[in-house]
């Protein structure tokens, strides 16, 4: 496959990267992430998906969102939903699966891959649901799906030498 023909596509679930990277012991170098992706072939589109809370004067992930939106990447937030659960406590929900992967399926017929962070199995679902073959160099989110993860993308690479990250 050649440069020009490289079209990539990275969707990153920010909390799920985040929590992933610190239980790891390491930052995210998002600039970094962007120039990489970008020496491998034509990056059609950088998502970052995360839910934000509404209500709250500052946000520790405002600064963050505000930086990726300036610098390439496209920013997809949706406010959080609170809630009491059974025994009575607040809960904060703020989950963007259904985002990210209708998405990556509405760009899908126009990328050669699409590289996942971080991937479990609602988006392995939409993986697997692709009409057709398609590249997913995916690093695992935790222990526990780290096989799961790697057969999705084998069942779809069909050109290309995937590394596995680990």
């Amino acid at each position: 496959m050649s440069f020009d023909s490289n079209k990539i596509a990275l969707f990153i679930d920010g909390a799920n990267l985040y929590a992933t990277a610190k239980t790891l012991g390491f930052d995210i170098d998002y600039k970094r992430l962007l120039k990489e992706f970008q020496s491998r072939g034509t990056l059609l589109r950088a998502f970052y998906y995360t839910a934000i809370i509404e209500d709250q004067e500052y946000s520790s992930i405002r600064p963050l969102i505000d930086w990726l939106d300036y610098n390439g990447y496209t920013v997809v937030t949706k406010a959080t939903k609170e809630f009491i659960d059974a025994s009575g406590r607040r809960k904060v929900k703020g989950n963007m699966d259904i985002e990210l992967a209708v998405d990556a399926m509405e760009l899908a017929e126009h990328v050669d891959q699409i590289v996942l962070f971080c991937l479990h199995r609602p988006r392995r679902a939409a993986i697997q649901a692709r009409p057709r073959p398609l590249r997913t160099p995916g690093p695992a989110r935790a222990a526990s799906s780290r096989a799961a993860i790697p057969a999705a993308g084998d069942r779809q690479a069909t050109t290309g030498r995937r590394r596995r990250l680990r």
